[in-house]
């Protein structure tokens, strides 16, 4: 009720322990805190925030637009319900290295427990566009490095994300994800991959858990999550697939709507109202709603 049972500090802790078993971790991406709900239920590993998803909520591309204040807090928001370990796209960092360490103090007071940040040029592209330019090694390092003095949790997950792969070819963002482990990265994420075979090169080259990014209708191979495990990923995200099953059953009902004049048609495809009461625990707030109201004193006069 409220908020996760779960303090941050021990959801990071959770993250870490969890990187180290070895086994393949699955973090759905949450469009609201909702969703986040029903991610922790239905038994995921943990809760991503995507940057490309939040903007398109804010009904922006994902181009550099956003700032660190509405990535904080909607990522906050987020964190706040599951007792799950949220990640979240911090993008290029929201400006200088100054800028990065501000980011990640903001992201842990926000009850994050981790962040990947880019080496993309700001204004950066959505990872599965053309037209991306990265940065030269030396300022990612310079952003990494602002990331792990600045961060005062240890169990925070610093993730760097490198798009070299789309613009130097794969042999440079391997060569990129070892200096920036070399840096300081607790974890790689190489971007925009084709193939579970470059996911491998990867693995082997590195000693740090690396992330998998299997975005829909983009330039990776939609792996299994045996794949995936059986080539050495740590983590894998699905930034952007609820949202993508969201809009498209929107959009089809109020097509619907506007045909029929009535939603009586498109009942048997929403959610109940008792299975979101369901979600949102309804029955304890009122539990507690009673408990309060009828709470006394013991041995009052009054009996108040």
């Amino acid at each position: 009720m409220l908020h996760a049972r779960t303090p941050p500090h021990a959801r990071r802790a959770a993250l870490r322990a969890a990187l180290a078993s070895g086994r393949l971790l699955r973090f759905p991406g949450a469009f609201n805190p909702l969703t986040a709900v029903l991610i922790t239920e239905l038994g995921f590993d943990g809760v991503y925030v995507s940057g490309a998803v939040l903007a398109a909520d804010l009904a922006l591309p994902d181009i550099g637009l956003t700032t660190l204040t509405e990535v904080a807090g909607r990522a906050g928001q987020i964190a706040r319900v599951t007792d799950l370990p949220t990640l979240v796209d911090a993008d290029t960092g929201f400006g200088e290295p100054m800028n990065v360490a501000r980011s990640v103090q903001v992201l842990e007071d926000a009850g994050l427990a981790g962040c990947h940040l880019e080496d993309q040029v700001n204004p950066k592209r959505c990872g599965h566009l053309d037209g991306k330019t990265v940065v030269r090694v030396e300022e990612m390092v310079r952003r990494i490095h602002a990331a792990v003095v600045a961060r005062r949790d240890p169990n925070f997950v610093l993730c760097a994300r490198t798009d070299a792969c789309g613009v130097e070819g794969l042999d440079a963002a391997i060569e990129r994800a070892r200096v920036y482990v070399e840096a300081g990265a607790d974890m790689i994420f190489p971007e925009g991959l084709a193939d579970a075979a470059e996911f491998e090169a990867v693995r082997a080259a590195v000693d740090v858990p690396i992330l998998a990014n299997m975005t829909e209708f983009g330039k990776s191979e939609l792996l299994t999550a045996a794949t995936l495990e059986s080539v050495g990923v740590n983590v894998v995200i699905y930034p952007v697939t609820l949202l993508r099953l969201a809009m498209g059953a929107a959009e089809d009902g109020l097509r619907r709507l506007a045909a029929d004049g009535t939603q009586t048609g498109l009942l048997d495809r929403m959610q109940h109202r008792s299975r979101l009461y369901e979600l949102l625990d309804y029955a304890a707030y009122n539990t507690f709603d009673d408990s309060v109201f009828t709470f006394r004193i013991p041995g009052s006069p009054d009996g108040a």
